[in-house]
């Protein structure tokens, strides 16, 4: 082994942090879903849906190991929905949380919170999260698998609006497929679900025109990306309401509220220019 291949104490303590996280994040869930009072289907797929925040977590460790700079924004849209899920599930829609879920909670958002402050805070994290992806690269001795820059550096505050608007479309399908749950009783809403699962899916692919004309640098694409946000916001929150009630609004719609206030914020701050730190897409 070689000296670059030694990890700091510092990244290793967030490596077993981040492994701690995703045990964390499962073992409450999944004790959520056994206290839970009625197991229907909007209960099973929100879980569902918060379980791949344990292979979201897996994904950043393996970034973390790997030195990527990504790892700071994906760690940060992870922290927040993660917190947001677990605790949708938590309060139940009647009665009192159960004692054993809100310690849980607890300590899961504790742990986020500390990732979080690693990830952006620590000196010895921050010089350690600088590497860039393995590409394919043409040398004169041929081609090489081996660490490239990116011809167009992309500015860190973009990077983190990047991740944050890319979970616009899953945070708009979970309370799109529970609604599907709702139509026995709500048949007229029919074809307001099938809108709604059509501007999930077709959200990711604006998203992706905002973020590809963004990452090149061009300020009008800012602007794309907020009227996007405000047009998922403005779609999503009142069919959350109107099919889920007031507290799908507040399962289903806060977490994509926060994600909106990420991205928003993000582009202010790239907009300002106030961090020279580049990087690059995680892959």
């Amino acid at each position: 082994m070689t000296p670059a291949d030694i990890r700091p104490r510092a990244v290793r303590a967030l490596t077993g942090l981040l492994v701690a996280t995703a045990a964390a994040t499962a073992g409450v869930e999944l004790l959520n879903f056994w206290y839970a009072p009625e197991h229907g289907f909007g209960l099973a797929i929100r879980t569902g849906w918060a379980l791949l925040r344990t292979l979201g977590w897996l994904i950043l460790i393996w970034h973390v190991r790997r030195g990527r700079a990504g790892a700071r924004p994906l760690g940060l849209i992870l922290a927040i929905t993660t917190v947001f899920a677990v605790g949708r599930l938590v309060v139940p829609q009647t009665g009192a949380p159960p004692m054993a879920g809100l310690i849980g909670f607890g300590v899961l958002t504790a742990l986020c919170a500390i990732v979080v402050v690693l990830l952006y805070r620590h000196p010895t994290v921050q010089d350690h999260l600088v590497r860039h992806p393995n590409r394919l690269v043409v040398t004169r001795q041929g081609v090489e698998w081996r660490e490239a820059p990116p011809r167009r550096p992309v500015a860190a505050w973009v990077l983190t609006a990047r991740v944050s608007a890319f979970t616009y479309s899953p945070l708009m399908l979970v309370p799109a497929l529970i609604s599907v749950g709702e139509l026995g009783s709500k048949p007229e809403y029919i074809l307001a679900v099938v809108f709604w699962i059509a501007v999930g899916i077709g959200a990711s692919y604006a998203v992706l025109a905002a973020v590809f004309f963004l990452q090149r640098g061009k300020a009008w694409a800012r602007t794309l990306m907020v009227w996007v946000t405000i047009g998922v916001l403005v779609i999503d929150l009142p069919l959350c309401y109107l099919l889920l009630g007031t507290d799908g609004l507040i399962r289903d719609g806060a977490p994509l509220v926060a994600a909106g206030m990420l991205a928003c914020y993000s582009l202010w701050r790239a907009g300002r220019g106030v961090s020279p730190t580049v990087a690059t897409s995680p892959a």
